[in-house]
């Protein structure tokens, strides 16, 4: 029930199938790392293994990035995660940010919500952005990355078979079939995944009956870049309307139908435009508009029990498919992406044991209960599901009306970032600590300086995050014992990516090598530490331990427990 009126503000190039050199028709080569899947989430699992010198190959069954309405939110974790894929410039110039949003009931403004915003952040909260352009800004990246990501479009999986030394796929193009032998399948293949169908597996949780018109239309207009809901609005008596302003002059509209209307027919285009221009009447809309793509969609909230089945990974929606309302699906994508890469990556150099890999189907099922049980509040409260939750809804919109203290009923609880608060990972504290961030939490972001030989450079905590460990080592005189140092040098020997940077209170222009220096008098504070404390960073910049008063053996034995 897709329909497309006329093309996207954007051209997307389209790329040939590649078959590989054969022997006995299967891949002469057996691969590490074979990544089922070209969307966000498999361009990201590419990246992130690029980083890490990780080679891979990635199959894409279509001839260029997707078209039509898909992902349109990107978040502030997200982009800190793409900034280390060395993607984020397109994101930042093509994308919209926006801090906050608006909902109506009727005529009346009911909620004006504003997300974490301050001096501290060095990225917006969110940007809008479409799918098209988010793939593009990532394959971009991912093709300076050829020597590493051997991308093989018009490529599909007709099936699979699973060992417990790897996996066969067999494959089909436009030039011919072939089999491909990998350690490790990386299955990013969308909702309706080929790989999670071949194993038998299957998605658990709700599905809502609650449907959703989805219309991009193209129109001019300066209204300012925010969220904005209608809850029985004057164009859609009785539903949902859902407005986001993306760039190039598109706008996503969404609007709930009601129960009983049929879905072929509410998807023609003679019933779909009356609609969208009494809902630009309401909004004071007055420019020419045309519609580029209608389609409907499902909330569904559901996931596998787990996500690596032996050397099989799932990610993104072939792992779970959380409701549209919170923007959780294309960003909990991101960091699936993120919290494998690394994990894959240093299990293939041979310097972690295959169980990190289970951590990684631990902290991220945890993580989608968490997003699920926002998106399903989120989600019956947007559509109410039983005649109760309708009433109830009711109820909070007219009290909304009078009484601001019932709005926070209303707030759609955007997404944000993960606690993996119960990660086997974790070094749990031994120190009390009267603030920062806990172990499993991302770093908190500030500002600071790095300065080295007389030369400084704004920076902020997040640039400190690499395809490595890191110690943030909070110094008076901007250096690190020389058991750290010693550390250091031992686990680089062994071929663990490791760094320690020192975080000083003032600025030392001669200490020796690059630190940080807390210019703004906040990190020190923030982060409840003094002279001797440290922080353990993963390196998908989630906290891996932190001491008071640390040691270099504590933080070896925290980075041997986890990849042991």
């Amino acid at each position: 029930m897709n329909r497309q009126f006329k093309p996207y503000p954007f051209t997307a190039k389209h790329y040939a199938a590649r078959v590989p050199q054969l022997k006995q028709g299967l891949d002469a080569k057996r691969h590490a790392v074979t990544i089922v899947g070209g969307g966000p989430v498999g361009l990201a699992v590419a990246l992130g293994l690029a980083n890490h010198g990780v080679p891979c190959v990635l199959i894409e069954a279509d001839d260029s990035v997707c078209y039509g309405s898909r992902a349109i939110c990107i978040s502030r974790r997200s982009l800190e995660i793409i900034e280390r894929l060395g993607a984020v410039e397109g994101f930042l110039k093509t994308g919209l940010p926006w801090t906050g949003g608006r909902s109506f009931y009727r005529d009346t403004e009911v909620l004006h919500f504003t997300m974490p915003q301050d001096e501290n952040q060095k990225l917006p909260p969110m940007v809008n952005l479409a799918q098209y352009h988010i793939e593009q800004f990532l394959l971009d990246a991912a093709e300076k990355r050829a020597d590493l990501i051997d991308i093989r479009w018009q490529t599909r999986v007709k099936s699979i078979e699973s060992r417990d030394d790897g996996a066969t796929l067999q494959l089909t193009t436009p030039d011919g079939d072939y089999a491909l032998d990998a350690d490790w399948v990386v299955a990013a293949d969308g909702g309706r995944s080929t790989i999670r169908e071949a194993l038998g597996l299957q998605l658990q949780g709700t599905s809502y009956e609650g449907r959703y018109v989805i219309v991009d239309i193209e129109l001019s207009s300066d209204r300012p870049t925010e969220r904005l809901a209608y809850f029985d609005p004057s164009s859609n008596p009785g539903s949902t309307v859902l407005v986001h302003k993306q760039p190039d002059n598109v706008w996503r509209i969404d609007y709930q139908l009601r129960d009983g209307e049929d879905a072929q027919e509410a998807v023609k285009p003679e019933n779909v435009m009356p609609r969208v221009q009494s809902l630009l009447d309401m909004m004071g809309e007055k420019g020419d508009w045309s519609p580029i793509w209608i389609t409907i969609y499902k909330a569904n909230a559901l996931t596998l029990d787990r996500y690596r089945h032996n050397r099989v990974m799932f990610a993104g929606d072939a792992a779970h498919l959380v409701p549209i309302f919170g923007v959780r699906g294309a960003n909990s994508g991101i960091d699936d992406a993120d919290n494998m890469a690394w994990k894959l990556a240093f299990v293939v150099k041979g310097l972690a044991s295959a169980s990190l890999l289970d951590s990684y189907s631990d902290e991220r099922v945890a993580a989608t209960h968490e997003n699920l049980s926002y998106g399903t509040k989120s989600t019956e409260f947007m559509a109410p599901p039983s005649f109760a939750f309708d009433l109830m809804r009711k109820a909070v919109l007219s009290l909304a009306v009078k009484h601001p203290g019932v709005r926070s009923l209303i707030n759609p609880r955007q997404t944000s970032a993960i606690t993996y608060a119960h990660s086997p990972l974790n070094a749990a504290d031994a120190d009390a600590f009267a603030a920062g961030p806990v172990p499993g939490a991302v770093l908190a972001e500030y500002p600071l300086t790095m300065a080295e030989g007389g030369h400084a450079r704004e920076a902020h905590l997040t640039d400190l995050v690499g395809a490595r460990f890191t110690v943030l080592y909070f110094s008076e005189e901007g250096d690190v014992p020389d058991s750290f140092s010693a550390l250091a040098q031992a686990l680089r020997q062994r071929g663990v990516p490791f760094r320690v940077v020192p975080l000083s209170a003032r600025l030392h222009p001669q200490a020796k090598g690059e630190h940080a220096w807390d210019h703004t008098g906040r990190i020190f504070e923030r982060y409840g530490a003094k002279p001797g404390t440290a922080y353990l960073v993963r390196p998908d910049g989630h906290v891996l331990g932190r001491w008071r008063d640390a040691s270099a053996a504590d933080v070896e034995a925290a980075i041997a427990r986890a990849l042991a």
